[in-house]
């Protein structure tokens, strides 16, 4: 569900109803996973009026990308070296 309201936000800013009566949980269910992506740095939040607006935090999607780019080389990088090492046994 969290993913869901991540990927509905990638469209633009939308307010919390509008995320709500896309997905299949209720409002307030939808505010707490916003609050969750808010606290990670992945979500901002802008007040219009009476509504908030959420959308995607760039800062925060860059952070993820560099982090998950740090952490896949490494995954490739032990991998290789396994794979090196059981070619040495052979």
């Amino acid at each position: 569900t969290r993913r869901k309201v991540f990927e509905h936000l990638r469209t633009g800013p939308t307010p919390v109803g509008e995320l709500a009566a896309a997905l299949p949980v209720s409002r307030p269910a939808v505010s707490q996973h916003l609050r969750v992506l808010r606290k990670a740095g992945l979500v901002r939040e802008r007040r219009v009026g009476r509504r908030n607006f959420y959308d995607v935090e760039p800062a925060g999607l860059d952070a993820l990308r560099r982090y998950l780019e740090e952490t896949w080389s490494q995954v490739l990088g032990d991998f290789k070296t396994a794979i090196e090492r059981e070619d040495e046994r052979s």
